[in-house]
């Protein structure tokens, strides 16, 4: 498979990735030309330490918060008013209220506020990786039942809700589409992620791999490590409501051995969901999920090729459509504008106890 592409060009991605974001604070749009960047690692990840472990990820001051993590997609929503805390007794917060930065491109929209963990923890061969936090989460502005409108075309195409449109485009999306306080479980190798979203009434777990025109666009088709829609999917497994105002204990664990593997989600302490053969879209196992969103490929097994993930955390939204205008589906490509994904919602995210387990 394919890895992060070398420091050097990842910088250089990420730099022009910042500028664009900078730009759609002011502008709530990225320029047509827009590049997307890479996803990779930080360019100090180390590995993590080894099985039968307990490592405590927490920070107790803004400089240590500066060495445990990266903001490899830049400010985002710092630069637009957003704000951060981290406290000595290792709560961190990150607040955006309302949501200011959008992009009706591809799947950058979805970010808000991403910090990604310095380091790679290893997977044993044959054992489980687990990541756990405690998350308290506002969502303020969100609507119960919003409809988000859009219109088939090109990304930037539709840019305002009644203008000309061949081929309307909409679709209800759930509380913590429009804004949640996320968990992130990344590989960066292969682009397979597994989220919590929590948000101020609900939670949801969702399982992804990202396609190559997001990780790292120079990889051609041809390429073994490519990722086309063949393989990539989002997919939100189970939501369930939450009592507003409630912190929730989330953990999600990846387990494998040869030729097999699982990830399960907890919630406070218990079972929420999981998912075996990862790697294999939901829809194609025919294994029972929300419904958001189908699969457009078979996927391919993982289990040998995660070997290690990095922690993530932050503030997204959710409410474009898969494939979020991939380019090898121009058909199934929907704009929406920026007055649908940024109305005055916003989150704030308290993240405390982070804790990695290898077993």
């Amino acid at each position: 498979m394919q890895r992060p592409m070398q420091a050097q060009h990842r910088i250089t991605m990420v730099a022009a990735f910042v500028l664009l974001t900078t730009a759609a604070c002011s502008d709530r749009t990225l320029p047509t030309n827009a590049t997307p960047a890479p996803i990779a690692a930080s360019e100090n990840s180390s590995n993590g330490p080894g099985p039968n472990s307990l490592v405590n990820y927490d920070s107790k001051d803004q400089a240590e918060y500066n060495t445990k993590w990266a903001n490899i997609y830049g400010p985002l929503e710092l630069a637009a008013g957003g704000t951060r805390a981290q406290k000595q007794n290792g709560e961190f917060t990150i607040s955006a209220v309302p949501f200011h930065v959008g992009a009706d491109f591809s799947v950058f929209d979805h970010l808000k506020y991403i910090g990604v963990s310095t380091t790679s923890f290893p997977v044993p061969t044959t054992g489980s990786l687990e990541f756990s936090v405690r998350i308290a989460a506002s969502t303020p502005g969100t609507v119960p039942g919003r409809v988000v409108h859009g219109c088939y075309g090109p990304a930037f195409s539709y840019l305002n809700v009644g203008d000309p449109c061949a081929h309307p485009w909409s679709a209800t999306a759930i509380e913590g589409q429009q804004a949640g306080v996320v968990l992130n479980m990344i590989n960066f190798a292969t682009g397979q992620l597994f989220d919590w979203f929590v948000s101020d009434h609900e939670v949801f777990a969702l399982v992804e791999r990202l396609p190559s025109n997001v990780t790292n666009p120079a990889l051609l088709p041809s390429d073994p490590g490519y990722v086309g829609l063949s393989k990539a999917y989002t997919q939100i497994i189970k939501s369930a409501p939450v009592p507003k105002g409630q912190a929730q204990d989330v953990a999600i664990r990846f387990s494998r051995s040869p030729g097999h593997s699982r990830v399960e989600y907890f919630l406070n302490g218990q079972l929420f969901a999981s998912v075996d053969n990862v790697g294999i879209p939901l829809d194609v196992q025919h294994v029972p999920f929300t419904g958001i969103y189908a699969s457009y490929g078979t996927g391919e097994p993982l289990a040998d090729q995660l070997n290690d993930f990095v922690i993530g955390h932050g503030l997204f939204s959710l409410l474009d459509a898969f494939p979020f205008q991939h380019p090898e589906r121009p058909d199934l490509s929907v704009s929406v504008p920026m007055s649908e994904r940024l109305f005055g919602q916003g989150a704030v995210g308290t993240f405390k106890n982070f804790k990695v387990i290898t077993r």
